[in-house]
């Protein structure tokens, strides 16, 4: 859709005419995320400095009947960003400011364009831990990681983004500002909106600002990695060692192809990995006492032992750990530098991990697709890149879309679902009938009318196309 002249100017008027982008190649730019290779340019791009300026955009998008999509910094993997229908697209770069460390309570207020990795520098400087570490941590910003209810590594032992936002600034579709909280740890003050927003991904609301929870910073941690000779048997260690009574700060499941595509893509990554070797987990116990974490990782090791297992290497230096995590961070990125490639994101309770990999291999072979599996084993949460290879365009685009409903629909089965962290934007929104009954969906489409009756608010995400 293109936009008239006269929304165009209004739209100069609320933020400045330096901040009002119409030529393509910005368009372009804004119109992709890291979901496969999709680009839907918004119409215009808009960046705004302040909540008052969302909410003029957003009124004015309002009275219009104009779609509007929230840009945050793009890495997303479902789509979530896809301006699908044109229109506005509200980039909240400028909104980029840690506002207030708050040593004493243990918060932090931040605008939603500051970057994950920044924040949890600057809080570590003072002692204090952000755990939430999405592997695009270097780029993705803290806005985007709550309406996507971001996890990561150490999602097992700390929790997900949800576990530590206590309060949000929220612009309503009708350009109303509100707090939806306090800055409390507990609140039992009627309905719960900030978790309602968090994972909303973008449908309800436009955050402008986030206090969100800290933890006093841990400062020792060991790191050890596990070569297994089977793959299914990585899987059945994870609740072995959990059973035992250990709980890791990050377990992480890695196959063959994963960690040989991403030694090949990334530098300075010195793992020796031997032909018989078909999997590796990466565990990490972290705390305060080195004794105690060592009494772990001994314990952790005999867990281990009751496998076919190769010998473990435990990381000695600080260089070391960082090539470790490089290499498991790198993952996806190393998949998508290789190959047209899908990415989904299941989740089973994690005892069920050794079915949920077994069957997701027995489906491409039933549909003739190849596929390389990582994640965040600890929590039950395993990506599954689908590689497109040699198949033809015509099985790509109509045979695989059967696998991967097989794939979810054996997650449900297992007691799983969809999405542990990625969301389901665009490209999952059609698989939702897989976890949810109808009445579920009409529930979740009602909650949508109520904060966004004129549907303007990052239309086309989430709701199945037929409901």
């Amino acid at each position: 859709m293109s936009l008239q002249p006269e929304i165009l100017q209004k739209l100069a008027i609320i933020v400045g005419e330096t901040h009002v982008f119409t030529d393509q190649e910005t368009r372009n730019h804004y119109g992709h995320d890291e979901t496969e290779d999709y680009v839907f340019p918004p119409s215009v791009v808009v960046k705004p400095a302040n909540a008052n300026e969302v909410s003029a955009i957003l009124k004015l998008a309002n009275d219009y009947k104009i779609p509007t999509t929230p840009i945050g910094a793009r890495t997303g993997l479902s789509g979530g960003a896809l301006c699908i229908y044109q229109g506005i697209g509200l980039s909240m770069e400028r909104l980029n400011k840690i506002i207030e460390i708050d040593e004493q309570n243990l918060q932090v207020t931040v605008e939603p364009a500051v970057i994950n990795q920044v924040l949890r520098e600057a809080v570590d400087e003072k002692g204090l831990f952000y755990p939430v570490d999405p592997s695009s941590m270097g780029s993705c910003w803290i806005g985007g990681n709550i309406a996507e209810n971001a996890g990561g590594a150490r999602a097992l032992k700390y929790g997900v983004t949800k576990d530590y936002v206590l309060n949000l600034e929220v612009v309503l579709p009708n350009g109303e500002i509100i707090w939806t909280g306090a800055n409390t740890l507990k609140n039992s003050t009627g309905y719960n909106l900030t978790q309602l927003m968090v994972g909303s991904e973008g449908t309800l609301g436009v955050i402008t600002k986030a206090v969100l929870k800290l933890l006093p910073k841990n400062n020792h941690n060991v790191l050890m990695l596990v070569p297994f000779f089977k793959a299914h048997e990585a899987c059945e260690a994870v609740s072995a060692i959990f059973r035992a009574g250990i709980t890791p700060s990050a377990l992480e499941f890695m196959e063959r192809d994963a960690i040989d595509w991403t030694i090949r893509f990334v530098e300075g990554i010195s793992v020796t990995i031997k032909p018989e070797h078909q999997a590796h987990l990466l565990i990490e116990v972290d705390g305060n006492y080195p004794d105690i974490l060592m009494q772990e990782a001994e314990k952790i090791l005999t867990v281990v032992e009751q496998f076919d297992i190769d010998e473990v290497l435990f990381a000695d230096t600080e260089d070391q750990k960082n090539a470790l995590w490089k290499m498991r961070r790198a993952v996806g990125e190393a998949v998508k530098s290789n190959s047209i490639y899908k990415e989904e994101d299941t989740v089973v309770p994690r005892y069920m991990l050794p079915e949920l990999l077994s069957g997701i291999k027995n489906i491409g072979n039933k549909y003739g697709f190849k596929s390389v599996c990582y994640g965040h084993a600890g929590d039950g949460n395993l990506h599954v890149n689908i590689i497109k290879g040699d198949l033809s365009d015509e099985n790509w685009n109509t045979e695989v879309p059967k696998g991967i409903r097989e794939i979810f629909e054996l997650t449900v089965s297992l007691k799983g679902t969809l999405s542990g962290e990625h969301g389901i934007g665009f490209v999952q929104k059609n698989y939702m009938d897989i976890a949810f009954s109808k009445i579920h969906l009409e529930l979740m489409e009602r909650i949508k009318h109520v904060f966004d009756p004129n549907n303007i608010l990052n239309p086309g995400k989430i709701f199945p196309d037929d409901l």
